[in-house]
């Protein structure tokens, strides 16, 4: 009831919402004006007790008018001139952060909404991971993105090769999907350059990392201050900043079992995936990786790669340790079409348990499925299929998740309302405390 009273009040007087931390400085301004108000009073008293003061300036001052009427006349000239001086300071102020259309009040009120939200955690890389984290920002800035450092191809295998720097590649798209405005800045960040010389094939803000690491002494660091530039909703870590390789075991037909180093060629060889490891394979997870997951009060992993951007996170052993220690909900989110080279013919319940035969059973108690199985794929694609069921110490839950253009990718608002409403639901049947 009160919220819609607020909500129905006009954009300048809705500083009087509870939680905006506003009207506390409001209240400190009007008592330094009264202070101010009251010191030139007696100066004025005095002065009119000891001056005779000139016709022009006893009209001026309405001497004719009784001193009631007088005071209030002054009073609500000057609670109007502040109330102007004040809207315009604020729109001075705070207009290169707000959006178009939107009011100073409603953006306040929006980034401490947000601020109050849950402590998320999203594990993974590549598009899925980005796409997710875009849905998330609209509900909480609490966000951590925990992102592989296995990349080998493309622009990042060629800065990683060339200059020895951890992949700037899937930073570099969770930190674009994470921005607070995705505009002008953040395409910038995005842009690719064309042609086939020794820029083609680089993007802007995989170049923008490495530079910053090379200026900043470390990779962690360029995060943080691209962190800045972009102004993002969150923070993006890497699962370690060990120079890792992701090494793949496939199988053709009664073939020996044979072995392909680097992610970038093991969705490209012949064969079936039948493990995945790093090398070296007791690499130390990323401090504020570990403290982020112990923190959450929602783990998510995926939607993406399972073997080449999912499972390199939780080969990270600390992590893993870390994810099975945590209190939060835990929720895999399965892909909705299966991956040539990588999981081609998988189930639901395939995807989980490659993930379990890497890790621990039940890691992850909660898995999400899209159910909604329409629309056309693209060539070599097919749906992941729902069967057979998903059993034992986890529970399935199907969702419509599915972009309407893209069916092939999730849709990060229709998937991080459903994220949003299993941790509201958690949090609503989980006991309270003894005592």
């Amino acid at each position: 009831m009160m919220r819609r009273l607020f909500n129905s009040l006009p954009s300048q007087l809705r500083w009087l919402r509870p939680g905006l931390g506003i009207k506390r400085w409001l209240v400190l301004l009007v008592v330094g004006a009264t202070l101010i108000g009251l010191g030139g009073a007696y100066l004025l008293s005095d002065l009119y007790h000891t001056l005779a003061l000139p016709p022009a300036l006893s009209a001026l001052t309405l001497q004719f008018v009784p001193r009631l009427l007088r005071a209030a006349l002054f009073g609500g000239l000057g609670a109007a001139i502040m109330f102007w001086a004040l809207r315009g300071i604020q729109r001075a102020l705070l207009a290169p952060f707000i959006q178009p259309g939107q009011d100073v009040t409603g953006a306040i009120t929006e980034h401490r909404r947000r601020g109050r939200g849950p402590k998320i955690v999203a594990i993974g890389g590549g598009t899925g991971l980005s796409t997710i984290l875009r849905g998330l920002k609209a509900h909480t800035s609490n966000l951590t993105a925990i992102v592989t450092v296995a990349d080998d191809g493309g622009s990042s295998g060629r800065l990683r090769r060339a200059l020895g720097v951890l992949p700037p590649g899937d930073f570099r798209n969770c930190l674009a999907a994470l921005a607070e405005d995705e505009s002008v800045t953040t395409q910038l960040f995005q842009y690719r350059f064309g042609g086939d010389q020794d820029l083609g094939g680089h993007s802007f803000g995989n170049l923008f990392i490495t530079a910053m690491a090379e200026v900043t002494g470390s990779f962690e660091r360029a995060l943080v201050e691209s962190s800045r530039v972009l102004a993002i909703r969150g923070q993006v870590l890497p699962s370690t900043l060990q120079n890792v390789t992701l090494v793949g075991e496939l199988a053709v037909g009664l073939d020996p079992v044979s072995r392909v180093e680097g992610e970038s060629q093991i969705t490209l060889a012949e064969g079936a995936i039948r493990r995945v490891f790093l090398q070296p394979d007791e690499a130390p997870a990323y401090p504020a990786a570990i403290k982020a997951l112990l923190d959450a009060d929602l783990i998510v992993l995926g939607p993406g790669s399972l073997y080449t951007s999912l499972l390199p996170n939780l080969l990270v052993r600390d992590l893993t340790e870390a994810i099975a220690a945590s209190r939060a909900v835990k929720v895999y989110i399965c892909n909705t079409a299966t991956q040539p080279g990588e999981t081609e013919g998988y189930s639901v319940y395939d995807h989980v348990d490659a993930i379990e035969r890497h890790t621990r059973r039940g890691l992850f108690p909660i898995v999400l499925a899209n159910d909604a199985q329409t629309g056309a794929l693209l060539p070599r694609l097919k749906w992941v299929s729902l069967t057979p069921p998903v059993n034992g110490a986890r529970r399935l839950l199907m969702a419509d998740l599915a972009d309407r253009d893209r069916p092939w990718r999730h849709d990060g608002r229709k998937t991080a309302a459903v994220l949003i409403s299993l941790l509201t639901q958690a949090e609503a049947d989980r006991p309270l405390p003894a005592g």
